[in-house]
């Protein structure tokens, strides 16, 4: 095994991928996943025999959640000794094309996440055309086998959500709001449903638009004025989580806030007793498995949890309890 470390590259929206395409091409010929940010051509493999994995996911640059998944991905690339081309793009359609752009660079195993699945079915299936496995992680609990894809790792979302709403009863709770960032996103969509199933309280659902994070707090915080009988607000994420901190101070309401899914500020939050308690579906883990899965499934043809089971990274609690024990973890970017 080689003793040097794994290329990485990161892509952002499809325009500067395709802008960096159209350099390359005038320069030397070669696909979006095979340019620099700068547009100047590059070999994604760096001229060696290393296995070329792509991850394709939905998440944006610079969110701490994705930062985690990368991470996880890289070090499963440094153990493996592969090539690793991480990219990440919230727009559907982009993220499509990320894929089909790792498909004619000939990838040997692509990794990605089904937040809108019917959109993914294409692509996969041309992957699956030209010989190349594609596992899922993070999100498509329910889609990812009919989809197509090998295996998939990640939290059911559902069973979070039942969770969630059971925890909320045993804590006396009377009245839930659980605020979703993204319409149509299945993850987020799960986790909402499964709450109002299990909580033997009334679950409000309240639908905000995520891009804007001010205006997150303005719904929440003006939602809760609206009713005063909101004892719980259930977030979709460690910023939103933060920002009905905030909410719930505008409105001057006595609701506690939840979560599901954290970071290093989040777990603070948890220890000084500014957030309730948060749901940890260890997106490290996740990025991790998807990208040793593939090298496993290229080495010795291993398919981790077989083609029928998921691999569950969640759902974990955490709370006031053990939010000292989980910092640790989330400080160095593993929680």
């Amino acid at each position: 095994m080689s003793t040097s470390p794994p290329s990485t590259h990161s892509l952002g929206p499809l325009r500067a991928a395709a802008l960096a395409a159209a350099v390359c091409l005038l320069a030397a010929g070669c696909s979006a996943l095979g340019g620099d940010e700068d547009g100047s051509a590059t070999d994604s493999a760096g001229g060696s025999d290393r296995m070329k994995i792509v991850m394709v996911t939905h998440g944006d640059e610079g969110d701490a959640f994705w930062d985690r998944v990368r991470k996880g991905a890289e070090a499963a690339a440094a153990k493996d000794d592969i090539d690793l081309t991480y990219a990440g793009d919230a727009d559907t359609a982009d993220q499509a094309d990320l894929v089909r752009d790792a498909v004619r660079d000939k990838a040997d195993g692509i990794a990605v996440t089904l937040a809108k699945p019917q959109a993914m079915k294409a692509p996969v299936a041309e992957a699956k055309a030209a010989g190349i496995p594609v596992v899922g992680l993070n999100s498509g609990m329910d889609a990812w086998r009919a989809t197509g894809l090998l295996s998939y790792f990640g939290q059911d979302e559902s069973v979070a959500g039942r969770a969630v709403g059971d925890k909320l009863t045993s804590l006396k709770a009377k009245h839930a709001l659980c605020v979703i960032h993204e319409r149509g996103n299945v993850a987020v969509e799960a986790r909402c449903a499964g709450v109002k199933k299990t909580f033997e309280g009334e679950t409000d659902i309240l639908y905000v638009e995520g891009t804007d994070m001010d205006a997150v707090r303005t719904a929440v915080a003006a939602r809760l004025k609206q009713d005063n009988s909101i004892d719980e607000v259930v977030m979709n994420g460690a910023a939103f989580a933060m920002a009905a901190v905030d909410s719930v101070d505008q409105a001057g309401s006595s609701a506690h806030v939840a979560t599901f899914d954290l970071n290093e500020d989040l777990v603070s939050a948890v220890k000084r007793g500014d957030i309730q308690f948060a749901v940890d579906q260890q997106p490290y883990l996740q990025g991790y498995l998807a990208v040793d899965a593939l090298w496993l499934y290229r080495t010795n043809g291993n398919v981790s949890g077989g083609t029928e089971a998921p691999v569950l990274t969640g759902p974990a609690f955490v709370t006031r309890t053990n939010a000292g024990e989980v910092a640790k973890y989330a400080a160095g970017g593993t929680r």
